[in-house]
């Protein structure tokens, strides 16, 4: 079972298992906001089975996350545009062909409508005539970050502060 952990200022931070979770307790470093499922029996003590914790001190998020390259996410962060026409966009294509050596990498990979994907083939885009029109980049922020927040469990969902519009 997976707990989820809250930052001081209730906001996620990371899902841990249960065992990390009953560590971070009994050490005083958190405390329960949930229990769920059957209890912890150890030899002294009968201990609720956490699936939310709140931390007591405010941990700083670290930053330095390398997002892995996926086709959902290349066709997410190019809000599923072709980058070559603007059109809806639906495959992925290699600006660099990988039969050139091109890597699968954020930079080098665009969402592209089926048309100009088959058009461009095994060229690159300067060999077509073609611009693209934004320059390919790795996605930042902590939406990109936390995939198991992104539909949060049932028994997460009260636990969430809504995000205000800035």
């Amino acid at each position: 079972m997976r707990t989820l952990v809250l930052n001081a200022g209730y906001e996620p931070l990371a899902v841990v298992t249960f065992r990390r979770a009953l560590v971070l307790v009994l050490a005083g470093k958190a405390s329960v906001v949930a229990e769920d499922g059957e209890p912890v029996v150890g030899p002294r003590d009968v201990l609720g089975r956490p699936s939310v914790i709140l931390l007591h001190r405010y941990i700083r998020p670290r930053r330095t996350y390398v997002t892995a390259v996926s086709r959902r996410g290349v066709l997410r962060r190019d809000a599923h545009a072709c980058g070559y026409c603007g059109k809806p966009a639906h495959t992925v294509d290699h600006v660099l062909p990988r039969s050139r050596g091109g890597a699968d990498s954020w930079e080098n990979l665009v969402a592209c409508c089926l048309r100009c994907n088959n058009v461009k083939g095994d060229h690159t885009p300067s060999e077509m005539g073609w611009k693209l029109r934004f320059t390919p980049a790795e996605p930042v922020g902590v939406v990109w970050q936390i995939k198991e927040l992104e539909k949060p469990a049932a028994q997460w969902s009260a636990f969430l502060v809504p995000e205000t519009a800035a």
